[in-house]
C-alpha cells in the first residue's frame, strides 16, 4: 500500500496487482496500516462469480477477470494481444506521488502510470502505454478509472449546446452505466469532460463529493458505472477515432491528465479544489503538465469586445468613437473582433488571411491602436487560426490545406472549413502570419476562436487528423506564447466550446458563452464555475435585447451578472440611455474596487429554500470579506422569500452586512428589509443558522451584499 496525502484528502493505492488500484480516495487517514487496510477491504468470494476477486485498477484489465470497462483496448495484426495482462510493477513513491512501470511479456507492452496529489489537493492521474514488440500495435483506447465508495450514489453531469452551456443534471445511479462521447474535435458545448459523484444528501455545503475532469481539448469519452458486485467508478479518456493511434515498435501513447477533487463538505468546497488546481502555476510545472505554465495577469482588465456593438461594420472613425465611449465608462481594454482582415466583410470570405485589410483600414491598424492607447486602454484582437473560408487567398492558393478527406465534399459550418495544422507548411504559414501581426502591432490580448466542430477530419495521408489537430493547436499556441510572452490569450470556441484545464494551462481566460442574456448566464456561469474559477470566466454585459434569446433585461441584472468574473462589455456604450450608462459605470467601478477579492477568493454557491432564486458570491480566503449576489430568476411562489442562509464564514467572527446599491431595486414588497438601508452587525454563525431576509424582488432582478469583518 502507498499512501498519498494532502490536507483533507488521502489516496491509498495498492500496487501489488501489477497495475495500481485505488482502495481509498477520500477523507484523511492518519498513517494507515497496510496489513489492516488489506484485511478491512478484502472482498468475499461469492457463488456465481470467479474464483478470484479482480481488482478495480486505474486501468482495468479484462484478462484478470475485471468486468469493468477495459482500460486498454487494442490489438496487433491478426487480432493478437487484444487483452494484455500486466502482473508485476516497479514502484517509485514519495509522500505526494507514485509512479509505476508494468510489463506484459507476452503482449510485449509496457504500462506506466503516474499519480500525484498536488499542492492544490487535487489528484492527477495519467497512464502511458509503450509498444515493446516488433510489430505495430493498433490502440483503440487507453483510459483512467477512478473508483468511488458505495455511498457515492448520485451522479452529476453536464450537457449543453451553443449559447446554453453547462446545464446541470443530477440523478441516483445504482445499476448499470452512464456514458457520454464527444466527437466534435474540441472540448464541446454538448458534453464537457466533467462529472461528480456524491452522497445522496450532498448539497453545496454538506456531504461527500468526488469530482473527475479530463484535461483535454479534443474528443473524449466519460463513463460512470456501478458493477454487479456494487463497486463504482468513473472512467475518463480521449476518444480515439479509428486508426488514430497506431504504435510502431518503441512508440508510446499517454492519456490526458485526469483531475480528481474530493470534499467532505459539499460541492462548493469540492469546486475550490478544481479552482486551486487550475490557478496553481507550480502545479502546471508538475509531471502532469509538460507545457510551460501561464503566469496570471497582474490585473484582469475590464474589456470591451466590439462584436455585438459593430459586427462586421469596421470603420476607423466609428471605432474611435466607440473607444471614446468605452473609456468614459471605465473600460481598460478595447478588443477588435471579427472583420479586420483580408476580404472579411461578412462570414463567407476572408477567414484564414491574417493580414490587415486595406479596404477598411487603408492606414493599417496603427491609428486605431494609437487612439485606444491615448485613452488609457490597451488593445486586443480576434483571430480564428484553425479555420478558413474557401473564398480566401490561403484556400485558393492551397486547396490541399483543408483538413478533410480529399475524395469527398467537405461539410462546412458557418461557411468555413478546417485548416490542416497537421500539415507542416500550413502550420508554419499560420504561425508566421500571427507572429507578424503581434510583432508589428501593440497588441496586449488575443481572443482565439474556433467556430466549428471537426467533421470527417482526414489529414493528407488519409487517416483521422482530429487528435493531431488538437496537439497542433497546443503547439501553435505554445509557440506564439513563447515568442510573445507579454500577450494574454483567451480560449473561445463559439463561446464555451473549449473550456478545460489543458487549455487553461495555456490561456488566461475562456469565453464562457456567446449568450449574454443574464438569465441564461446565471445558470451557465454556475455550471462552468464548478471546475473553472470566476476570474478565468469571461462575463460580459450584453445589449438590452439579447441577440441569442431575444429577451430584454434591465442594466441592473446585466451588470450584476457580469460583475463576478473577468468583466467585460459587449454592448455599444454609445447607445445606452442615461440610466443604463450610470448603472454600468457604477458596476465597473464596483468591480474594480472588489477585483482583488473577486479574482483570488473562493467562489461560493448557496442552497436556497426557494427554487425560483439563485445566490452566489466570493469569500476572501481568510474569510475577512465577501461579496454576494441574490437573484430572483422567476416569480417566487411566496410573497416573502425564505431567509437566505449563508454558511462557510468564520462562525465566531463579527461581520458588517450592507447592501451595495446598483441601480433600482424593485419588487412586490411595500418595504425593504431594514439591513438594506442601515448596515447590521452579526456573526458568521448567525448568518449560517438564522440567515438574511431577502427583499420581495421582481423576477429577473437581483441585489448585491457586502460583508466585512
Amino acid at each position: 500500500m502507498v499512501h498519498l496525502v494532502h490536507d483533507g484528502t488521502s489516496v491509498v493505492v495498492d500496487v501489488s496487482g501489477g497495475v495500481p488500484e485505488i482502495v481509498h480516495w477520500g477523507a484523511v487517514l492518519d498513517s494507515p496500516n497496510a496489513e489492516t487496510l488489506e484485511v478491512m477491504t478484502q472482498r468475499p468470494l461469492t457463488h456465481g462469480s470467479l474464483d478470484v476477486v479482480p481488482a478495480l485498477q486505474i486501468v482495468p484489465q479484462h484478462s484478470l477477470g475485471s468486468l469493468a470497462r477495459p482500460g486498454v483496448a487494442g490489438h496487433r495484426p491478426g487480432g493478437r494481444d487484444w487483452a494484455p495482462r500486466f502482473i508485476s510493477c516497479d514502484v517509485s513513491a514519495t509522500p505526494h506521488s507514485l509512479t509505476t512501470t508494468s510489463r506484459d511479456g507476452v503482449a510485449n507492452l509496457r504500462l506506466d502510470t503516474a499519480l500525484e496529489v498536488t499542492a492544490s489537493g487535487a489528484l492527477h492521474v495519467r497512464a502511458t502505454i509503450t509498444n515493446e514488440g516488433d510489430t505495430r500495435y493498433l490502440l483503440d483506447a487507453l483510459t483512467v478509472s477512478l473508483p468511488v465508495p458505495a455511498q457515492a450514489r448520485d451522479l452529476t453531469k453536464y450537457s449543453g449546446r451553443w449559447s446554453r452551456e453547462a446545464s446541470t443534471h443530477r440523478y441516483t445511479i445504482d445499476h448499470g452505466a452512464w456514458s457520454s462521447e464527444n466527437r466534435t474535435g474540441r472540448t464541446s458545448h454538448e458534453y464537457p469532460p466533467m462529472l461528480w459523484w456524491s452522497t445522496p444528501t450532498a448539497s453545496e455545503w454538506s456531504g461527500e463529493v468526488w469530482g473527475c475532469h479530463l484535461a483535454w481539448s479534443g474528443n473524449h469519452v466519460l463513463w460512470a458505472e456501478v458493477l454487479p458486485d456494487g463497486r463504482r467508478y468513473a472512467q475518463l479518456g480521449e476518444l480515439l477515432l479509428p486508426g488514430e493511434v497506431c504504435l510502431q515498435p518503441g512508440e508510446a501513447y499517454s492519456t490526458p491528465v485526469v483531475v480528481g477533487a474530493y470534499s467532505t463538505s459539499g460541492f462548493t468546497p469540492a469546486s475550490w479544489v478544481m479552482h486551486r488546481d487550475v490557478r496553481n502555476v507550480s502545479g502546471h510545472n508538475s509531471s502532469s503538465w509538460p507545457q510551460s505554465p501561464v503566469s496570471p495577469p497582474k490585473v484582469r482588465k475590464v474589456l470591451l469586445n466590439t462584436w455585438e456593438a459593430t459586427y462586421f461594420d469596421h470603420d476607423t472613425e466609428k471605432l474611435k468613437a466607440l473607444a471614446d465611449a468605452a473609456a468614459d465608462i471605465g473600460i481598460e481594454r478595447f478588443v477588435l473582433d471579427d472583420g479586420w482582415f483580408g476580404s472579411r466583410r461578412h462570414d463567407h470570405a476572408g477567414l484564414g488571411d491574417w493580414v490587415v485589410s486595406r479596404d477598411v483600414y487603408p492606414n493599417g491598424l496603427a491609428p486605431l491602436i494609437a487612439h485606444v492607447n491615448s485613452l488609457g486602454m490597451d488593445f486586443g484582437i480576434w483571430v480564428e487560426p484553425e479555420m478558413m473560408n474557401l473564398e480566401s487567398d490561403v484556400a485558393r492558393a492551397h486547396p490541399d490545406w483543408v483538413l478533410h478527406a480529399a475524395e469527398y465534399e467537405p461539410v462546412q459550418a458557418r461557411n468555413q472549413v478546417v485548416l490542416d495544422l497537421t500539415n507542416e507548411a500550413a502550420y508554419e504559414h499560420v504561425l508566421e502570419q500571427l507572429h507578424t501581426l503581434l510583432r508589428d502591432h501593440d497588441i496586449a490580448f488575443v481572443k482565439w476562436d474556433m467556430n466549428r466542430p471537426l467533421i470527417h477530419a482526414s489529414a493528407a495521408d488519409g487517416s483521422s487528423g482530429a487528435r493531431r489537430q488538437t496537439l497542433a493547436f497546443y503547439r501553435l499556441l505554445d509557440a506564439l506564447r513563447a515568442r510573445h510572452p507579454q500577450v494574454e490569450f483567451e480560449s473561445c470556441a463559439s463561446g464555451g466550446g473549449r473550456i478545460d484545464h489543458a487549455v487553461l494551462a495555456r490561456t488566461v481566460r475562456v469565453w464562457t458563452s456567446d449568450c449574454n442574456d443574464p438569465l441564461e448566464r446565471q445558470h451557465i456561469q454556475r455550471g462552468v464555475g464548478m471546475w473553472v474559477p470566476n476570474e478565468m470566466l469571461g462575463m460580459h454585459v450584453g445589449a438590452r435585447r439579447s441577440h441569442t434569446t431575444g429577451r430584454s433585461h434591465r442594466m441592473e441584472l446585466r451588470a450584476l451578472t457580469a460583475l463576478f468574473g473577468w468583466m467585460g462589455v459587449e454592448c455599444d456604450p454609445r447607445v445606452l440611455d442615461d440610466n443604463e450608462r450610470l448603472v454600468l459605470r457604477e458596476a465597473i467601478r464596483l468591480h474594480k474596487q472588489h477585483r482583488t477579492l473577486l479574482h483570488s477568493g473562493d467562489a461560493v454557491r448557496f442552497d436556497l429554500d426557494d427554487d425560483t432564486a439563485l445566490a452566489h458570491g466570493v469569500y476572501a480566503n481568510d474569510r475577512s470579506e465577501a461579496l454576494l449576489a441574490y437573484v430572483q430568476m422567476t416569480s417566487s411562489p411566496w410573497l416573502v422569500a425564505p431567509r437566505w442562509r449563508i454558511p462557510g464564514l468564520d462562525p465566531d467572527r463579527s461581520y458588517v452586512v450592507s447592501h451595495v446599491a446598483l441601480g433600482h431595486v424593485g419588487g412586490v414588497g411595500r418595504t425593504l428589509p431594514e439591513w438594506m438601508s442601515t448596515p447590521i452587525r452579526c456573526s458568521g454563525r448567525e448568518l449560517e443558522i438564522v440567515g438574511l431576509q431577502p427583499p420581495s424582488l421582481w423576477p429577473e432582478s437581483g441585489l448585491l451584499v457586502h460583508l466585512r469583518s
